[in-house]
């Protein structure tokens, strides 16, 4: 039976402080001398700059906002949905991902009416614009539109 081995130099020693003169860490272990840092407790708290008014409370705390419950679309243009899909294919959020056309944590996608589409698509429970719309359907596809525009949950 073989045993596992770590590969040579994987673990390093920890440094040792405060073992002597000969250690190269003695004396002051590191701490170099005197000042505000070298003692035991020393330091400041978090967020502290030197005595100036601090950027959290410099910053107004006033007032509503909507920002974490903002959603952002990632946006796919018709012409790239001609281009990687073949005629008659159904898009929908899955499809997009196997494209690779968006990420796998984007959850909120919305077809724009960029370039030109010559081909029948099936678009399924995508959010999309006007323009994307009526290129979709001038071209012979249909258009399934979520019933909530595409908002899994709220968040």
């Amino acid at each position: 039976m073989a045993l596992l081995k770590r590969p040579d130099g994987a673990q390093r020693q920890r440094k040792r402080l405060g073992r002597g003169p000969g250690s190269g860490h003695g004396t002051t272990a590191g701490k170099g001398t005197k000042g505000q840092n070298s003692r035991s407790g020393g330091g400041v708290r978090p967020g502290f700059e030197g005595g100036q008014m601090p950027l959290y409370r410099r910053i107004a705390r006033r007032g509503f906002s909507n920002y974490r419950h903002k959603i952002s679309y990632t946006t796919v243009s018709v012409g790239t949905l001609g281009e990687r899909f073949e005629a008659g294919a159904t898009v929908s959020l899955e499809t997009l991902r196997d494209h690779r056309l968006v990420g796998g944590n984007d959850r909120y996608v919305k077809v724009l009416g960029d370039g030109t589409l010559s081909k029948k698509l099936n678009v399924v429970g995508l959010k999309l614009s006007a323009s994307a719309r009526q290129k979709i359907e001038a071209a012979g596809g249909t258009v399934q539109e979520r019933a909530d525009s595409n908002n899994e949950d709220n968040e």
